[in-house]
């Protein structure tokens, strides 16, 4: 992380890439502070709000860290604290600039901040935003994927787990599709590099949960079994 810089005041730290986000301040994890420069272009709805913003150079993807499950709704978004390389913000940060090196098809980190309030704390990660991408569960309820889309898929989940990197949530809603065909892979909470082989089969069942999930949810989902073969080729045969 030769790029990052941080700053840390009052039990908050900020890292961040001042390539991306020069003079990165608290309020730049703000909702309100874009909206009040009509800066926010986007949103999405999922266990919290991501916000996607147009900064001074870069469309920026603003995600605030949330709690699931029964546990969320008495902690929602606290974290025990036990040190910064501890917090999920960081972590992710850190593996995001490392699959960067790696060449890996995965969001650019821009900055991160973790707010420690007693035994607690909470955080922010900023990306940039994909351009021209829309993840592949809204493409399926659009239109059928050509038979390469499906092993491309495939052959982008082999790259990240020949470099033994574990994505905690592979669900159809965390794989995405460029404008130029390109798949990415997003929402590194949670993750990390992994050794062993045996989670990777685990991995793909998870994504086939998530694609007969969706495809029984909805009547004109455009997924059939013949696609998961495909995707498989895809997968086996980098």
């Amino acid at each position: 992380m030769a790029d990052m810089q941080q700053t840390i005041k009052k039990g908050e730290i900020i890292g961040f890439n001042p390539v991306f986000l020069p003079h990165c301040q608290s309020e730049h994890f703000s909702p309100t502070f874009w909206q009040q420069n009509n800066s926010v272009i986007g949103s999405a709805a999922g266990r919290g709000t991501t916000h996607f913003i147009q900064s001074e150079q870069h469309k920026l993807v603003l995600r605030h860290y949330r709690r699931g499950g029964l546990i969320g709704k008495i902690l929602n978004d606290q974290y025990l604290y036990l040190g910064l390389p501890s917090t999920r913000a960081f972590q992710e940060y850190l593996l995001l600039e490392k699959m960067k090196g790696m060449g890996l098809p995965a969001p650019t980190p821009v900055a991160y901040r973790v707010v420690k309030k007693g035994l607690y704390y909470h955080g922010d990660l900023i990306t940039l935003k994909i351009p021209n991408a829309q993840d592949i569960h809204h493409v399926l309820q659009t239109r059928p994927l050509s038979e390469q889309e499906w092993r491309d898929i495939g052959n982008t989940i082999a790259l990240f787990h020949q470099q033994q990197i574990y994505h905690h949530d592979l669900n159809i809603h965390n794989i995405m599709l460029d404008d130029a065909g390109k798949v990415w892979l997003i929402d590194f909470d949670k993750c990390a590099e992994k050794d062993g082989e045996s989670w990777k089969q685990n991995n793909l069942d998870r994504l086939l949960r998530s694609l007969n999930k969706e495809s029984n949810k909805m009547a004109n989902y455009h997924f059939e079994h013949k696609n998961w073969s495909l995707l498989i080729d895809g997968y086996k045969n980098h």
